[in-house]
């Protein structure tokens, strides 16, 4: 429960006693501020309970609540001035993060349900927004546990997901241009995350729809747990579950990485204020993606790296960037590339292409506006190979175009790039399967909340 010094002490043992009449057990309370208006000799028993715990800022108190008392819920009976709104939902993230409901007047907010469905080692990578490289992480994240003999099953959901849970083994599927083209005019979307994963990263991957996504990641509706169980029967030993924009997918991860887009760090205030904490709080790393000018200023996304730092102190943070691999050779050809790329972005993006051989004769960075890359394409013509990534309407759209012209077309990956932060992937991505697996083996008692509040927290926090 969270009281205030606002409120005269009778005032809220009365509201205690209502909640003790409505059936809830009232273990303490948490002052969140507004002290300095008690008298000293107020004490828990004033309030009507055995346990009260205070704190620097409300925050501070919430915590210091979570972590002595073990509530199963968190009732606000605190007001303006000391909690304003975006103070309470900041404090909603903290609680949902640690797997406790947190109510008050007039609103609630639940925990979304994360049930224990895997039954092998997990690790999920979600995201505080669009087009933060989730994807190209994940995929990136199945590479090199492939490479270090720990091949995982990667189940992903999108929007665009198949209406059905799909498994495709890259061993045995088509994934050409021509067998994607097919599947696009048959009303499929064709660039869907789980065949870029299984073209990029040569996983087994399964595909999964979603629709909508709650203030904390849920999805209003998703086949992810029925995706879940397909990657169940495989014999990989290891599942890796890849979120969509915001939405978290919706069972228990063992091991979670979150995927901040730097673009987002000139407003903080949404990244890490209100509920935006969320699926930071979920983390056991950290990657900070498209850390490079003119994307980001990177005055303010080391700014942010020192926000997060203090948000989950202990937490790795690596900052990365991306460049585009192409997947089949393009040395001594002109090539045109398309990607959904920032603009400000693609000269250098395409320049990189060069290094493989090719002649970049033009770019597009409407890979997710049709009609600017239908625009584009027509730039084209002087161009023998297209590459492309996998995302938006590079089937539909761009590997028509270019076939039904006779270019090649060749798919490009998104390489992630580590250039700064705590250390290589190399030592940071088998760590975090070795942590999935431990956590896994000793079960839901050591994994009810991957928070580790190894410092007093901040202000700002």
């Amino acid at each position: 429960m969270l009281i205030d010094g606002e409120h005269y002490p009778t005032v809220v043992r009365a509201a205690v006693g209502e909640l003790r009449a409505g059936g809830r057990t009232v273990v303490g309370a948490a002052l969140v501020g507004g002290a300095e208006k008690l008298s000293a000799a107020v004490g828990p028993g004033d309030y009507g309970v055995d346990h009260c715990v205070a704190g620097g800022s409300p925050l501070a108190a919430l915590l210091a609540g979570l972590d002595r008392l073990r509530p199963d819920e968190v009732v606000d009976l605190s007001d303006q001035p000391v909690v304003d709104s975006r103070t309470r939902l900041r404090l909603a993230a903290h609680c949902l993060a640690r797997g406790v409901p947190y109510r008050g007047a007039g609103f609630s907010f639940e925990v979304p349900p994360r049930p224990r469905l895997a039954a092998k080692p997990s690790i999920a990578v979600i995201g505080t927004g669009k087009r933060t490289g989730k994807t190209a992480v994940a995929a990136e994240l199945a590479r090199r546990l492939k490479a270090d003999g720990r091949p995982p099953v990667l189940v992903a959901m999108g929007r665009g997901g198949p209406a059905e849970p799909e498994l495709v083994d890259p061993a045995a599927a088509d994934l050409s241009p021509e067998a994607l083209l097919a599947l696009a005019r048959e009303g499929r979307h064709a660039a869907s995350d789980h065949l870029e994963d299984a073209l990029t990263a040569g996983v087994v991957t399964v595909g999964t729809q979603r629709c909508g996504g709650g203030l904390a990641g849920e999805p209003a509706s998703t086949t992810f747990a029925a995706g879940v169980a397909l990657a169940n029967r495989r014999p990989e030993e290891l599942l890796v579950f890849e979120g969509s924009g915001t939405a978290v997918p919706p069972v228990h991860a063992d091991v979670t990485v979150c995927v901040v887009g730097a673009p987002a760090a000139a407003d903080q205030e949404v990244l890490l204020g209100y509920l935006g904490a969320y699926p930071l709080l979920l983390a056991d790393l950290v990657v900070i993606t498209l850390v490079e000018q003119p994307l980001a200023d990177l005055g303010a996304v080391a700014a942010l790296e020192d926000r997060i730092r203090g948000l989950v102190p202990g937490v790795p943070v690596v900052q990365s960037t991306f460049r585009p691999r192409p997947l089949g050779p393009i040395s001594g050809h002109s090539v045109f590339f398309t990607t959904t790329a920032p603009a400000a972005v693609t000269g250098i993006l395409a320049a990189h292409l060069e290094s493989y051989g090719a002649t970049v004769v033009g770019h597009s960075s409407s890979l997710a506006n049709r009609p600017r890359l239908a625009a584009d394409l027509q730039a084209a013509g002087r161009a023998d190979v297209l590459v492309t990534e996998l995302k938006a309407a590079a089937v539909d759209l761009a590997t028509g175009f270019a076939l039904e012209r006779g270019m090649r077309v060749v798919y490009s990956d998104n390489q992630l790039l580590v250039t700064g932060g705590d250390g290589p992937l190399e030592t940071l991505f088998p760590s975090l399967a070795d942590l999935a697996a431990e956590r896994f083996r000793a079960g839901p008692a050591t994994t009810a909340s991957p928070v580790r509040m190894t410092q007093a927290p901040t202000q700002d926090r």
